[in-house]
């Protein structure tokens, strides 16, 4: 992500925010039950609309310094999450800790730090809140939570177990923590699979909202006779998120979303009208060259880089592009869906469908660019942001809900 600072960025911003594009929000659906699941029929908004939601014009609380104090000078931040009473803790991943500081950006305690013992956060790549005015993170690779009081005192740590592969230390991905106290999580299943689970605050497995198509997976085949497994190129992706009580699973090569309750159980599906898009032989080139982009500066011999360009300009590529790349349920029960960024069609600001706890869809809202956001409370958006001096900053945004 190309840095930029934050002035310049809340200036483009507010100016894309202030031009007279809005749509009603609401905007007629179909709804119907099907054996008790509730199932949504949304249209798509009207291109260039947008909801009458404001954001910004610029952050009201920014944590993270170029000089200072240590807790404030952050360094690989990977993740951040909403606390109560305004807290927010960042999981800052060169130091292996999870920082936790006040609404107004003032550093509370420090917990971690590298190692493998009691407390320690070795691979720190996850962090959320938990019940108890707790925190909760989650270290990749071992797939280890640790659990944190408000003080910053170690209160436990667990692997979950999983009927998939009940071994600890097997590969998962941490999706949340819900607020009853127990954790979504994903492990791997056959083929090109992926299972999700919820467990409970002790890692025992309370129930499995089954297997959904993850990313479409071939082998690819080096001229020296190596061969690895790579995802396809524009391949879909298995998009999870929570949606108030509810899990929100969906292969993101169409726009259906379904949604889960605790005991696993099928609640709503909600889709939304969406055109798919076949990729061209030129979005193939751009995805090559993108990969490779990558590699630069990475002081790998020509023979290898010529190698790589190859194996990856003989992938596959998806028939469709994706039809959108994440999903956020909000503290206000609304589900935000971003949509699909298609390569060489540059945006100022990222795009997102918002439905309403209904799932009946209200309209687009614009993001900034440079946000990759972690939790969008009531009345605000927490993200993390790089300025062009390589300076990270976990900022908090003002969101205004106008005619909501």
């Amino acid at each position: 992500m190309k840095a930029r600072i934050a002035v310049a960025l809340a200036v483009v911003f507010a100016a894309a925010c202030q031009q007279d594009r809005q749509a009603p929000t609401g905007l007629a659906g179909l709804e119907r039950d099907s054996a008790g699941i509730r199932i949504m029929e949304n249209p798509k908004p009207a291109e260039g609309s947008r909801l009458p939601w404001r954001i910004g014009p610029q952050p009201t609380v920014s944590i993270g310094k170029l000089e200072g104090r240590e807790p404030y000078m952050l360094h690989r931040v990977i993740d951040a999450a909403g606390l109560s009473n305004g807290r927010i803790a960042v999981a800052n991943r060169g130091s292996a800790e999870v920082r936790v500081f006040d609404a107004f950006g003032n550093h509370l305690v420090s917990v971690g730090g590298p190692g493998e013992g009691p407390g320690e956060l070795r691979r720190l790549w996850r962090v959320a809140a938990w019940p108890g005015d707790s925190v909760i993170a989650w270290e990749l690779g071992n797939g280890r939570f640790s659990v944190f009081g408000p003080r910053g005192n170690h209160g436990r740590s667990f692997v979950p177990r999983s009927d998939e592969n009940p071994a600890e230390g097997w590969s998962l991905s941490f999706v949340d923590a819900r607020k009853d106290g127990t954790i979504v999580y994903l492990v791997a299943g056959d083929a090109d699979s992926t299972v999700v689970e919820i467990v409970d605050g002790e890692g025992e497995r309370s129930a499995s909202l089954g297997a959904h198509l993850d990313e479409e997976i071939v082998v690819a085949r080096g001229s020296r006779g190596y061969s690895e497994p790579m995802p396809v190129a524009y391949s879909r992706e298995l998009v999870t998120s929570l949606w108030g009580d509810l899990v929100v699973v969906a292969t993101n090569n169409r726009y259906e979303i379904r949604a889960f309750r605790a005991d696993g159980t099928l609640a709503r599906i909600v889709r939304r009208e969406h055109v798919l898009r076949v990729p061209t032989d030129a979005d193939r080139r751009y995805f090559v060259d993108r990969e490779m982009a990558l590699r630069d500066g990475l002081d790998m011999p020509v023979e290898v880089l010529e190698e790589a360009r190859r194996v990856l300009g003989s992938l596959p590529v998806a028939e469709t592009f994706p039809a959108f790349s994440a999903m956020l349920g909000d503290d206000a029960g609304h589900l935000w869906v971003r949509e699909y960024e298609f390569p060489r069609e540059e945006r100022i600001a990222h795009l997102w469908t918002v439905f309403d706890p209904a799932g009946r869809v209200l309209g687009f809202v614009e993001t900034p660019k440079e946000l990759r956001i972690h939790h969008i409370g009531a009345d605000y958006i927490l993200g993390h942001s790089s300025d062009e001096l390589g300076v990270e900053s976990i900022q908090v945004w003002p969101l205004e809900r106008s005619g909501s």
